[in-house]
């Protein structure tokens, strides 16, 4: 399986590349802080270019291994990352499912450029990818994630207590999920 790249009104979306690392590196360090109360706490070696290129690299062998696809999310002339999104921990055989994760540079919150993007790449992974169920989970106080994916048609499914440890605390989550035929 190979990862597609994807076009909508105001984005282009495709599979990072090697050449990306250093954009990746600059959008992680521009929003360090920004995405800092919503990650788990990282380590200096994070803000490296050295660690871009292990990330880029590990998300080629997940889609070679059909576990994962982590896409950049960039200005349609490819002068920026706006954000990234990836479906991770895919699972065959009767389940057919994974995890959605994204984020979005601070600037550009606030925009709809995520849900855009996330609509093209969720109808490529109910399509192309033929899963079933795409899980996503956001913390309550999150309610720029809760109102992205309610308006993407995320149901709530659950509760998960003390779900995640991030910003070096166990936060509750919030369970939701989509259906491919919803």
């Amino acid at each position: 399986m190979s990862a597609p790249c994807l076009r909508t009104a105001r984005t282009l979306i495709r599979p990072f590349e090697v050449d990306d690392a250093a954009r990746l590196l600059d959008y992680r360090r521009g929003n360090r802080a920004h995405l800092a109360p919503w990650e788990p706490t990282r380590e200096e070696a994070y803000f490296t270019l050295e660690s871009c290129c292990v990330r880029i690299e590990e998300a080629r062998e997940w889609v070679r291994t059909d576990r994962g696809y982590l896409f950049a999310v960039l200005a349609p002339d490819e002068s920026r990352l706006l954000g990234c999104f990836n479906f991770a921990n895919v699972v065959r055989g009767a389940f057919q499912a994974c995890h959605l994760g994204y984020g979005i540079d601070a600037g550009e919150q606030g925009k709809g450029l995520m849900s855009e993007a996330l609509d093209a790449g969720l109808a490529w992974a109910f399509g192309v990818l033929g899963l079933h169920r795409v899980m996503a989970n956001y913390m309550p106080r999150n309610a720029h994630s809760a109102r992205l994916l309610a308006r993407l048609g995320f149901r709530r499914e659950g509760y998960a207590p003390k779900y995640l440890k991030i910003a070096g605390v166990w936060e509750d989550h919030v369970l939701t999920a989509k259906l491919r035929d919803e």
